[in-house]
């Protein structure tokens, strides 16, 4: 009976070991929009992406492209998310699929994590270079310690040659060039497969011994020192020291090799520069907003007043990336995504020009199919049940002015 319970209890573990190495060889495709998984508030009333431009549709094996456009941090800011006090900005893909060559927030090149005031808007670009053909969404993305990643609005981007071709060389500090993708590989593939060799040989040791039902059964009589002999421990002792000897060998062997090196950069960036935004001639109040949730439409009362000495309509109403348009008064030839574009989504009313010194209400519907698709109308069910977003109004001339709103938000399931 006790050696039935041994070659089971082995058994069993040696099909446990194959399948968690099985997985690790082995990972299917996945297709899907990471943003639809975060929170409607978090998109909501975090960072608000707009002007975004992605330089190409396809993309050539070491080629580049750019992700640039603005982004307004919400000075609402949620009080159960950690203020964007260090922030870094990132660009959110499945696996490196492209390498980021530089990134941008105001002209200022930042390869490392900035401080990102409330109420302020900036300007960003990211330059990416393609290494793994397919067809992948590219997001931006704000990484925000405490706060997790901020996914913005993604776009299918295809790669197209062979990654066997792809190249990455730089120019080290003694005037060496190497290419980071090839540099040293059969180095970290040798100590890859020797670890793990050293690992199975002290899996193999201990699977020689009885495990898991004998070790419990003799736990349980009080018998737990018969398990391990004298020998055992000499065998670990062995190994410990076997271990740290290759370890310390190692890393001398390392230094000598490479005498010349620079920790990794690790400081906080401050002062990054916003957009000088021009005074607001337009004020907008919100009397009160709906989310109708058979029509799939937010629904908000608005009282509108130009200061400024043009007249205005409303052409825009951006949130979470989902971008609601009145074909009337702005039509959107950037190429933005389809999927989070509602080219005729956004209605008023009475959307005639407001003249300047005039106030006006006015009931603006921002509908389509996209508050269910990406899980915007699930705000309705938060404890704070708010909206955020931005509108943009145009004047005579196609001058443009943005103006934040945020307000509660209030469910209706008639």
């Amino acid at each position: 009976m006790k050696l039935i319970k041994d070659k089971v209890a082995k058994l069993s573990f040696v099909a446990l070991l194959i399948t968690v190495t099985a997985a690790m060889f082995y990972a299917p495709t996945a297709s899907a929009h990471g943003e639809k998984s975060q929170a409607a508030f978090m998109r909501m009333r975090t960072i608000h992406w707009f002007d975004l431009n992605w330089s190409k549709d396809t993309v050539a094996v070491n080629d580049t492209m750019t992700i640039s456009g603005k982004f307004h941090v919400f000075a609402g800011w949620p009080e159960t998310v950690d203020k964007p006090e260090i922030s870094f900005l990132n660009i959110g893909i499945p696996g490196p699929v492209f390498i980021r060559q530089g990134s941008w927030i105001g002209g200022q090149l930042v390869p490392r994590s900035v401080t990102l005031e409330l109420g302020d808007t900036y300007e960003f670009k990211v330059l990416l270079k393609a290494r793994r053909p397919g067809d992948w969404h590219v997001h931006t993305m704000m990484n925000v310690k405490g706060g997790g990643p901020i996914i913005g609005p993604g776009k299918w981007v295809t790669v197209t040659g062979t990654m066997g071709s792809f190249v990455n060389p730089v120019t080290t500090l003694l005037g060496d060039t190497i290419d980071l993708e090839t540099y040293n590989l059969s180095n970290t593939y040798f100590w890859h497969a020797f670890w793990y060799a050293l690992g199975l040989a002290w899996v193999a040791y201990w699977i020689r011994k009885p495990v898991f039902v004998p070790r419990h059964i003799a736990v349980e009589a009080g018998k737990a020192d018969s398990l391990i002999t004298a020998g055992d421990r000499k065998v670990a002792m062995g190994f410990a020291i076997g271990t740290i000897a290759i370890v310390a060998f190692g890393m001398s062997s390392t230094n000598a090799a490479y005498p010349v090196t620079t920790p990794l950069q690790a400081g906080l960036l401050r002062g990054m520069k916003p957009i000088e935004m021009p005074a607001k001639t337009v004020n907008v109040k919100v009397e009160d907003a709906t989310y109708r949730v058979p029509g799939r439409a937010m629904q908000m009362t608005l009282t509108i007043t130009n200061n400024g000495d043009s007249a205005v309509r409303l052409g825009e109403f951006n949130t979470a990336g989902v971008r609601f348009l009145d074909p009337k008064v702005h039509v959107d030839e950037t190429g933005y995504p389809d999927d989070l574009l509602a080219e005729e989504g956004l209605t008023v009313s009475d959307n005639s020009p407001i003249a300047p010194g005039t106030s006006r209400t006015v009931q603006v519907t921002a509908s389509d199919a996209a508050w269910e698709v990406y899980r915007l109308a699930d705000l309705i069910y938060d404890p704070d049940s708010r909206f955020a977003g931005l509108l943009f109004f145009f004047d005579e001339a196609g001058n443009r002015q943005m103006i934040m709103v945020d307000a509660p938000l209030i469910p209706s399931f008639i």
